[in-house]
């Protein structure tokens, strides 16, 4: 199984070596490569089952260092990326030659952000190249917030796992671009709309599922867990589910159900706080997920602030295989 640490100077030699480690961030544990190592790139797919057509993020230390493998920086997303890096937020920007097409799936885009969290941060400050790190997860899983998580589902795969607690922020982040001096939101995330727009005025939402995907994140069916994941009006649902006797689990915002066994319920803010439910999203899906249910049961949150990106989550977590 993987050695899990916060020992910076063995995470750099590993990566160094070419393998993958898996890194903490604000928002989700990433599974982490060189992202200008082919060959390493291509073990982040591998490693988790991902499709190759299924772009990266690359993560790196400052907004100076960007400069390195991005061509250019438009104003609107430069203000952004003054704003809020470190922290939840992508930025789709023309790749320089030295980024691999496995990157950016052959687009001339490369998702690029800067993480909030110290020991990644100090991680990224020593090495001289960027990290390409999806979400640390089998493909199409439960996204992990926690290094036990890592180690549940990848820990036979990879050699370290750089423990940084439990992820604070708990969504992965939004993935913001510009197409014909139009930006866009390809994914909604861990950084609110109002937000940005504050910063940069009025933004189109591109909510949509691909195939073929402009931005990392945006298959229909994803952030799933093994088990059916029913999205809808949670009464109906837990009373059609007690009438036909099957075991279930129920994930609200803050509703309790009397006649459900209190291990099989999951509140993700007894207060409707969405910045709470966001922290417990992942965590309480897994929890369900390991549960001894046949099916689990949902309902969307308030459609504002973090609770549209929550529901985006569930949306596609509800999606068929």
């Amino acid at each position: 199984m993987a050695i899990i640490g916060q020992d910076i100077s063995q995470a750099k030699n590993f990566l160094k070596a070419g393998k993958l480690v898996a890194i903490p961030t604000e928002t989700v544990y990433g599974l982490a490569g060189n992202a200008l190592n082919t060959a390493a790139v291509a073990s982040i797919f591998e490693t988790k089952n991902r499709p190759s057509f299924d772009p990266l993020i690359i993560h790196t230390s400052s907004i100076e260092r960007v400069d390195d493998f991005v061509g250019e920086f438009p104003e609107p997303l430069y203000k952004l990326a003054k704003k809020f890096w470190p922290g939840p937020l992508t930025l789709l920007l023309p790749r320089k030659s030295n980024v691999p097409d496995l990157v950016t799936s052959g687009l001339e885009k490369v998702a690029v952000r800067v993480p909030d969290h110290p020991l990644t941060n100090s991680l990224l400050e020593i090495l001289d190249f960027p990290l390409a790190a999806p979400s640390a997860n089998p493909f199409g899983y439960i996204s992990p917030t926690t290094a036990k998580h890592v180690q549940d589902q990848l820990g036979e795969k990879i050699p370290y796992i750089l423990d940084g607690g439990s992820c604070q922020v708990g969504l992965e982040s939004t993935i913001v671009g510009m197409e014909n001096d139009q930006l866009f939101i390809y994914r909604l995330g861990g950084l609110e709309v109002a937000d940005i727009e504050k910063i940069v005025g009025l933004v189109q939402i591109k909510n949509h599922s691909s195939s073929n995907p402009q931005a990392p994140g945006l298959l229909e069916s994803h952030y799933a867990p093994r088990k059916p994941f029913l999205l809808g009006n949670l009464d109906e649902l837990v009373s059609n589910h007690l009438r036909g006797k099957k075991r279930f689990g129920v994930m609200s915002l803050s509703k309790t159900f009397k006649d459900v066994k209190v291990e099989y319920q999951k509140q993700l803010s007894p207060s409707g706080d969405l910045k709470e439910a966001a922290q417990n999203l992942f965590g309480f899906m897994r929890y369900l997920d390991e549960q001894n249910i046949e099916v689990i049961l949902a309902e969307e949150m308030p459609v504002e602030g973090l609770g549209n990106a929550i529901n985006d989550r569930l949306k596609r977590a509800a999606a068929e295989k």
